[in-house]
């Protein structure tokens, strides 16, 4: 009696027909529609600003790791989830509340939320954990608010010329650092925006995560990897900037500039993604292993079908046609609705505001140079210095913009005036007593060597007088969508201390002079 063993079943392989792809382009296009203000003002922000103008290639990308998993996608049957429908219709709020509030952002996110719900009704969970990468990694091509991306400019220019500071005194050159500027003696160096190292951070980051997703290495060194992105920025700019003033210091001031800056931007992000290549050696060979570096990243094609696979279709989710049909509304509903302006209430330019005010007051306007006034982006503006006679100056300076939504709005002085080389202590709220009732402002006092000043700031926000930031940010958006407005202002009075003075001197100093102006602003700055 002899006995044969059964050949096991053929591999099933799932695949979408006509049906599915052409519902799959029909509800990307009209997420699209959706958000399309938000992803216009993406791409511009791609176009405009140096720091994001690798977004093109993000989506490039996310196609790729799509390509790459989809042996995965084929060998499973995938069926798709109703919790997809309420994850679209999450990200369609968001686009809405973005274009309500013009806070496009909140729109930009939400494109890659409702994304995410269109793979959960199509795909289900399973589907979704396999795409969830190429779908993180969208994230990265949605620029960060303005008013973040000015924190975080601030702290890495000031650290990078610290530490770039460092590396000139190395070389036995005698240089003062003052906040952000850089004195050679005969020449100053400003580390301006341009040169706070998010031209490298960005990019590189992407690149860590990606590689890092590639790299057959333990999970604590994948993402090792990519956190090390951040300090290894920071170390190459701050060698930039040492460089740089080494080079000023014994060839002239044109090292700072032209084709040699830039140049040298591109030789140090080289260097960086060398040294990313170096630590992913270095780590491979800690865990033992002594492999080529392209052994090393899982970079293969998708897996061909085995030989004997069956092709079956799939099923057409139940759950994607209500997505489709969902998002078939909100685009027409989106069509027809008219484009909604922010309201711009009537207001005086600051060119007409007084010099000469009640109290012996005598003002002399001063200017903004254009490069700053250039990275402000406000509407208007006033600057002047007020003085009574046999007394001190008091500096006052309000920044307008009439519109917030679209990532301009105020500088805060807690992130500006440390650039400027000064140092804050004892910042915290303080009441004035004015005739008109009590304002709350926020008060500092700063230094910077033996200077001493003391400075008032608030924010003035449609009828509004607020001393936090992020207290600015949540009325611009509740505004934005209620009122149609996110009009607003900076004001900040400033006054030095004369050697021994008292701050209490100069408090009513300023308390004097707040009292002159404040009732006046409602001109120049509608509540």
């Amino acid at each position: 009696m002899s006995s044969t063993l059964s050949a096991p079943p053929p591999a099933s392989a799932w695949k979408w027909g006509a049906p599915h792809w052409l519902a799959w382009a029909l509800a990307l296009a009209l997420l699209v529609v959706w958000h399309h203000g938000a992803l216009e003002f993406m791409v511009a922000t791609w176009q405009q600003v140096e720091e994001y103008s690798y977004g093109w290639f993000v989506p490039c990308i996310s196609a790729f790791l799509v390509w790459q998993r989809s042996d995965q996608l084929r060998g499973h049957a995938l069926n798709g989830s109703w919790w997809g429908l309420a994850v679209l219709v999450l990200g369609l709020a968001m686009g809405a509340v973005g274009e309500l509030s013009a806070i496009r952002v909140i729109g930009q996110y939400g494109f890659v939320v409702g994304l995410c719900g269109l793979v959960l009704a199509a795909l289900g969970l399973r589907g979704l954990r396999l795409l969830a990468l190429p779908l993180a990694m969208l994230l990265f091509m949605v620029p960060l608010p303005q008013f973040v991306l000015r924190e975080v400019s601030h702290v890495l220019q000031l650290l990078s010329s610290e530490l770039g500071v460092a590396l000139i005194r190395a070389f036995g050159i005698s240089v003062h650092l003052a906040g952000n500027v850089i004195d050679l003696g005969a020449y100053k160096l400003q580390v301006v925006e341009a040169c706070n190292g998010l031209r490298y951070l960005f990019p590189l980051l992407v690149l860590g995560t990606l590689a890092a997703c590639f790299f057959q290495a333990p999970m604590w060194q994948r993402v090792l990897l990519v956190v090390s992105t951040v300090p290894l920025t920071i170390a190459i700019n701050s060698l930039r900037i040492g460089l740089i003033g080494v080079t000023v210091e014994n060839w002239g001031s044109e090292m700072a500039e032209g084709l040699v800056h830039d140049l040298e931007g591109w030789f140090m992000f080289l260097i960086c993604l060398a040294l990313l290549v170096v630590e992913m050696r270095l780590l491979a060979r800690w865990s033992g292993r002594k492999t080529r570096l392209n052994e090393l990243l899982l970079l293969d094609a998708p897996a061909p079908m085995p030989a004997g696979s069956t092709l079956q279709p799939r099923r057409f989710p139940r759950s994607l046609a209500a997505a489709l049909l969902l998002l078939s509304l909100c685009a027409a509903a989106a069509w027809m609705q008219p484009q909604r302006a922010q309201q711009v209430p009537p207001r005086e330019t600051f060119a007409n505001f007084p010099l000469q005010l009640p109290g012996g007051w005598e003002g002399r306007s001063d200017r903004i140079a254009p490069d700053v006034l250039a990275a402000l982006a406000l509407t208007d503006y006033h600057l002047a210095n007020y003085a009574r006679p046999g007394e001190p100056w008091v500096n006052f300076y309000v920044a307008y913009y009439a519109s917030q939504s679209g990532g301009e709005s105020s500088h805060s002085p807690r992130t500006c005036i440390p650039g400027d080389g000064w140092s804050l202590s004892e910042l915290r709220e303080h009441a004035l007593a004015l005739p008109g009732g009590t304002l709350v402002v926020n008060r500092t006092l700063i230094q910077k060597g033996d200077q001493r000043q003391l400075v008032y700031y608030w924010f003035r926000q449609r009828g509004r007088h607020l001393t936090g930031e992020f207290a600015v940010k949540w009325h611009i958006l509740a505004d934005a969508i209620t009122r149609d407005r996110s009009d607003g202002a900076l004001v900040r009075v400033v006054t030095p201390l004369p050697p021994g003075e008292d701050p209490a001197v100069a408090d009513r100093r300023l308390l004097g002079f707040v009292a002159e102006i404040h009732g006046r602003l409602g001109t120049y700055v509608p509540d």
